[in-house]
């Protein structure tokens, strides 16, 4: 399999777009618990779009539009997608079981000061391979890892149900941030992973995300901290009011902490605790611990994409290009990480124990 390649996208999370080259980055990411569809649209897709449009002297034409979505949606046509669920933190009314391109167009002759014409969506694994697939036509899966998780793939079309034909080959959202909320993945979901789950605002749904992702990672490190320090295993037995407040502990934290212990140091201090060295070294162990933990899981369930790929077609090696993008990429190709995706992406261990369920709803039986 050919090295990941770092790709961009437009998605909720950032409004990226390349115009003669150059990335422009509209809107970041901030969790959202609007009141209803016309405010989320209008504050995440119109505002961006408008700011866009005028910094490029773009008013007043109309234009197709590329409209990437990172949520599970039932996609019915090219334009058309109706929301399944919000994930990742996102909690807005109104939206569950419409049409999120309709939305947009709604939104857009609100404002009524530009038009757009024809719209395609596509989940963000599928602009993230195509954008990838651009420069490298041997690349067939798409992989997000950022606030939430989830992976889209080639699949013959001999194998997709639903759709008339078996020429050629269709891309699969696996939508596998899901995996696990059959229950399949309860014998190896930890105490602090279940906390997790419970105390997030979607309890039972998306395990896999919740597992390996940004939006839950720096909670799970905080969780084990905790945990550590009532045992008395570390800060003199002393929980500070940061440390013991959910949210308090950002992901980004741990990519920081593993670079060094002199960040691991200042973070302790900000953190309000009263360390000493060794406290440090062990902060940066549950650290490199639970991302590398991310990077195993994630690389078995993308190992297992490429093996269901290597047998549909029957080859003993496949050769194959992965597009990867999102805000927790730096974490996993952070020096622990890094090398834990690689190894399990050759040996495969865990990605046995991770049965091919992640895309079964998809295929034909």
């Amino acid at each position: 399999m050919e090295p990941v390649k770092h790709c961009s996208r437009v998605c909720p999370e950032h409004h990226i777009v390349d115009v003669k080259g150059q990335f422009f980055l509209q809107n970041r990411s901030q969790l959202c618990s609007c009141k209803g569809s016309t405010q989320v649209y209008n504050h995440f897709r119109v505002s961006g779009q408008n700011t866009f449009l005028e910094s490029h002297n773009l008013k007043g034409q109309t234009l197709p539009l590329g409209f990437t979505f990172s949520f599970p949606c039932e996609q019915l046509e090219i334009d058309k997608s109706i929301l399944i669920r919000w994930t990742k933190g996102y909690n807005c009314s109104g939206v569950e079981g419409k049409d999120v391109v309709q939305l947009l167009k709604e939104a857009i002759q609100r404002r009524g000061d530009y038009h757009i014409g024809s719209v395609a969506m596509v989940n963000d694994t599928v602009g993230t391979m195509m954008s990838c697939g651009y420069r490298d036509q041997s690349c067939e899966i798409g992989m997000i890892i950022g606030t939430g998780t989830n992976a889209c793939y080639m699949e013959e079309m001999t194998n997709v149900k639903g759709i008339e034909g078996e020429d050629g080959r269709m891309c699969i959202n696996t939508e596998w941030g899901g995996f696990g909320d059959d229950k399949s993945l309860d014998d190896i979901l930890t105490e602090f992973d279940v906390e997790v789950d419970k105390t997030s605002i979607n309890p039972g749904v998306h395990i896999f995300e919740k597992m390996i992702s940004g939006m839950y990672l720096g909670e799970i490190v905080r969780l084990v901290l905790v945990k550590m320090t009532k045992d008395k295993l570390l800060f003199k037995g002393q929980i500070s009011e940061a440390l013991g407040t959910p949210g308090q502990f950002e992901t980004k934290a741990i990519s920081e902490i593993e670079d060094g212990l002199e960040n691991a140091m200042k973070i302790l201090t900000e953190l309000g605790l009263d360390w000493d060295p060794v406290d440090a070294s062990v902060v940066r162990l549950v650290c490199d611990t639970i991302s590398s933990r991310s990077a195993h899981l994630c690389a078995a369930a993308l190992a297992t994409l490429v093996n269901h790929i290597r047998n549909n077609r029957k080859l003993d090696h496949l050769k194959t290009t992965v597009g990867v993008d999102g805000t927790s990429v730096l974490i996993f190709f952070s020096p622990m990480s890094s090398a834990g995706l690689r190894r399990e992406l050759l040996l495969g261990s865990t990605s046995r124990k991770l049965t091919e369920g992640l895309w079964k709803q998809n295929i034909k039986k």
